[in-house]
């Protein structure tokens, strides 16, 4: 009985001092359980044998063989705009949120683009960072670092999770994505595989065609385009992740708090200037529906003028911008 009110003071305490002073969160018990039913030793194999499968991949751009500046070049282009339009944008701001309405055709397009980043079909990834809102830091939330810094940012995906179960998780959080005839095909057929070769082939034949019009031979067209694969393609997917993963569990250990939210969420300006605004995290949990995560005006947000810019192309319209929350 002794230890229940003790326990009940602390997080008395706690909530207290978060309320005074929002740079704080939680002062005790910061530490939390992996989710209820996670076994360790229960792999989820599919997805460990990508991840470890397109690390290795992104390693051959050590290779002298594969390395070139184009190559470079275009992976860095490809990161930001295929993080921005289609994890951001797409996954995120829109289908996840609905911060802002966009016509079906161009949400598809940027759905598309969000899955040649690998991360998921946007049911599931939409299921899982609804359920990470309702339970933020607490025992049941996918994706916390509280449970351990390496296990909210990648642990979580290597082993299975009977709370993400995808039948159990759709009918509670991702209803309204599968209303849409589209998403539901993407969940079947391998879409997700049939897509990634798609991107594949193009990035080659693309490298392959440019060093021949640039009068190479074939043996260079083919080593160009082969590196042209494993930057633009492996390297610029393996970026995308950590970036993803990195606004799971670095904006929920380090940075600044603009809001006493309920839970660990930081504003962290290496992963806001990173992700194109999604590090501006403690922002976007105080007001998750708005489209525009930085709310200071040092708060850089390249999504949210994306967004703008399709609003000026009449291509966006009902952008939701932060409510008062002083």
């Amino acid at each position: 009985m002794r230890s229940q009110v003790a326990a009940s003071s602390r997080n008395q305490i706690a909530t207290a001092i978060a309320l005074e002073n929002p740079s704080s969160s939680r002062a005790v018990d910061s530490r939390i359980a992996l989710p209820e039913g996670v076994q360790p030793y229960r792999i989820d194999w599919v997805n460990t044998l990508t991840i470890a499968t397109f690390h290795a991949l992104a390693l051959l751009a050590l290779m002298p063989m594969f390395f070139n500046w184009t190559a470079v070049i275009v992976a860095i282009v490809a990161a930001r705009l295929f993080g921005l339009i289609g994890i951001n944008i797409g996954y995120h701001r829109l289908l996840t949120h609905r911060g802002f309405k966009c016509p079906k055709w161009l949400e598809h397009c940027f759905v598309v683009v969000a899955i040649c980043c690998a991360e998921d079909t946007p049911a599931r990834w939409v299921a899982v960072h609804r359920r990470h809102h309702e339970k933020a830091d607490d025992q049941p939330d996918p994706h916390s670092p509280l449970a351990g810094f390496f296990w909210g940012h990648l642990g979580w995906l290597l082993v299975k999770n009977p709370d993400l179960s995808r039948l159990g998780i759709y009918g509670r959080y991702a209803k309204d994505i599968l209303r849409d005839p589209f998403y539901v095909a993407l969940e079947r057929n391998s879409w997700q595989l049939k897509i990634m070769l798609i991107q594949i082939n193009m990035f080659f034949f693309a490298g392959l065609a440019a060093e021949l019009l640039h009068g190479g031979s074939w043996s260079d067209a083919v080593q160009f385009a082969l590196s042209i694969v494993v930057w633009a393609v492996f390297v610029r997917i393996v970026f995308v992740w950590h970036q993803t993963w990195a606004v799971n569990s670095v904006t929920h250990m380090w940075g600044y708090r603009n809001y006493a939210t309920d839970e660990d969420s930081r504003n962290n300006w290496l992963i806001g200037l990173l992700a194109h605004g999604e590090g501006w995290h403690n922002n976007h949990h105080a007001d998750q529906r708005s489209a525009r995560h930085g709310h200071r005006w040092w708060e850089f947000d390249t999504t949210y003028l994306t967004i703008r810019l399709f609003e000026k192309l009449g291509l966006a319209s009902d952008i939701v911008t932060p409510r008062d929350l002083k």
